[in-house]
């Protein structure tokens, strides 16, 4: 088994259901050399039952890379752990923390909190099944199971299960009455509950996530966890990635466009390949976010990304505005 370096978690981008697919962690990587990358949640059941094997194709240029299970049959789960690291990703990591109801109506995601026993059964038959790390990605809490006990409770059955690694969004989860949407946002943050998380189980590689936006912010969390997960705000402002990894490691700020031009290669293989231009357009539209022409960068992109025979002209064409006003 592969022991994970606490500083191979330092920043992450978070498994975001839709949005991080393939093109979207190959773009996400020339803006973040460093920054350790999630797939969307791909659930057992899809890998062992469907045989949908094409959801786990990556590129090489994507590690470091993991795979985000579903599912909460150990056996299920330990063959689509297999399937991950055969396919070459570097972390397996099971999702204790959707709320859906079509996550919670296949009994996975945050409903498992209430059932640590369970998940760590599943964490043991993954960890037996391949030498990648196996971690796992969960809430502070959910529905009533709200005190910091249940989370200390949860935690002390995934050190038992051999888990290293603990992702934790600081939001509790309801399962009834609030949308996945509305879990992002409408029950409260807590980072103070994590950072105690750490404090008391100082053995324990604890990666904070929920509401992160800024360098400050993962500067600030840094000084009390080991690692910072961006979700939306990566997505939205995906230069954020750029401005966090030129705090942490140093690392140049490239130029928007400098950025984009490196995509180019990948765009047209895609398109060679048959990929149509806006599957991978739609994760371009944030890149200029809060400059000047972002909102034409983003029209044209939007309105012609879906036409038939678009190419890598119109990306230039998007981009010509911006560089003329640099």
């Amino acid at each position: 088994m592969l022991r994970p370096h606490r500083d191979d978690f330092r920043l992450s981008v978070a498994p975001m259901m839709d949005w991080t697919d393939r093109h979207c962690r190959y773009f996400h990587r020339l803006l973040s050399p460093h920054a350790r990358l999630y797939t969307e949640m791909v659930t057992s059941a899809a890998l062992v039952r469907g045989k949908q094997l094409r959801l786990l194709e990556h590129s090489q240029q994507e590690h470091p890379l993991a795979l985000q299970l579903g599912g909460s049959d150990p056996q299920e789960l330990a063959e689509a752990a297999r399937y991950g690291a055969q396919a070459g990703y570097d972390e397996i990591n099971l999702n204790v923390g959707c709320p859906s109801d079509r996550v919670q109506s296949g009994r996975f995601g945050a409903c498992l909190m209430r059932e640590p026993a369970l998940v760590g059964d599943c964490v043991k038959a993954m960890r037996d099944a391949v030498s990648v790390p196996v971690t796992v990605k969960c809430r502070i809490g959910v529905d009533d199971q709200d005190d910091y006990a249940d989370l200390q409770h949860f935690t002390e059955a995934m050190l038992d299960a051999g888990v290293e690694v603990l992702v934790v969004h600081a939001r509790k989860a309801w399962l009834q009455g609030l949308s996945p949407k509305e879990n992002r946002e409408i029950p409260p943050l807590d980072y103070q509950r994590v950072y105690r998380l750490k404090r008391e189980f100082p053995q324990l590689v604890v990666v904070i996530n929920g509401g992160i936006t800024t360098v400050e912010a993962v500067r600030e969390h840094l000084a009390h966890v080991d690692g910072v997960m961006l979700g939306r705000a990566a997505y939205h402002d995906p230069y954020v990635l750029a401005r966090v990894e030129e705090a942490l490691y140093g690392a140049p700020l490239p130029a928007r466009e400098s950025v984009l031009r490196h995509m180019r290669p990948y765009v047209e293989a895609e398109l060679a390949r048959g990929t149509a231009l806006k599957h991978i357009c739609r994760h371009l539209l944030g890149l200029y976010q809060g400059e000047p022409g972002a909102r034409s960068f983003r029209r044209v992109l939007s309105e012609g990304a879906h036409r038939e025979g678009a190419g890598w002209a119109l990306v230039e064409q998007a981009m010509a505005p911006m560089l003329a006003a640099a």
